[in-house]
């Protein structure tokens, strides 16, 4: 009897552990994970394009992406990069339905050694398209951050270039952006709530009002996506680079 005891407490014990073990979350991780970036290159995606909602991210035939990715998304979220080896990198972006109508996109980009890039992914699903530019990311030595701004907003047609009005700083942050236009960063005050106002250049006529509450990171370097139909649904995202 003494020893169906201690079997079966035994048992128990094992059951237990193996209980917890099934419920310790794992993390998915499609890319190596690296701390030391010194000899490689740094990317962010961002999906600006009208109507993605599936979307996952190869590089050389690796997928580097977990979850699915839609309009507004940014990859990766944490505000920096995944990292590659510098050279000629071959890019594949896909919806994952096996029925859709979006069209896959492969491009190719010379990754620099020790630089950031940002990939954009604009147009719509029928059409899309790429950008890639480097960001000239640096740190402040005081409490500012630092704000650029992307005119990708669609349209079949062309539009006029835009306006980016700060009523904080009071004056045009930005002007005469075309679209697919990247500006520089901009020194910008961390830790203020602001209303940006982007209009059509030299005029008054409001495209978008896009209100920052809480202010941004002091020292952190982020991006204003202007996104979205110019004769629909306007909209915006604010990303951090670094």
């Amino acid at each position: 009897m003494k020893s169906v005891k201690i079997f079966s407490y035994g048992m128990l014990g094992l059951l237990t552990a193996l209980l917890v073990i099934s419920c310790e979350k794992s993390f998915d991780s499609k890319t190596t994970q690296q701390t030391n970036f010194n000899g490689s290159t740094i990317a962010q995606l961002h999906i600006a394009m009208v109507g993605a909602s599936r979307n996952y991210l190869f590089v050389d035939a690796n997928q580097v992406t977990g979850a699915l990715m839609t309009s507004g998304s940014v990859f990766p979220t944490t505000g920096y990069g995944f990292s590659l080896t510098p050279g000629i990198r071959a890019f594949f972006l896909k919806d994952t339905l096996t029925a859709t109508t979006q069209v896959p996109i492969t491009f190719a980009e010379n990754m620099q050694a020790g630089k950031h890039h940002t990939i954009f992914i604009y147009d719509t699903i029928t059409s899309p398209k790429q950008k890639t530019v480097v960001d000239n990311i640096v740190i402040p030595a005081d409490t500012t951050a630092r704000l650029r701004f992307a005119n990708f907003i669609y349209n079949p047609f062309a539009v006029p270039a835009v306006d980016v009005f700060s009523w904080k700083l009071n004056t045009n942050m930005w002007t005469n952006i075309p679209v697919t236009g990247v500006t520089d960063f901009a020194t910008y005050p961390s830790y203020v709530t602001d209303t940006l106002y982007i209009r059509e250049t030299g005029t008054q006529n409001l495209l978008l009002k896009v209100t920052l509450t809480g202010g941004v990171t002091a020292k952190r370097s982020y991006t204003l996506s202007y996104r979205g139909s110019y004769r629909g649904t306007r909209t915006s995202t604010l990303f951090a680079n670094y």
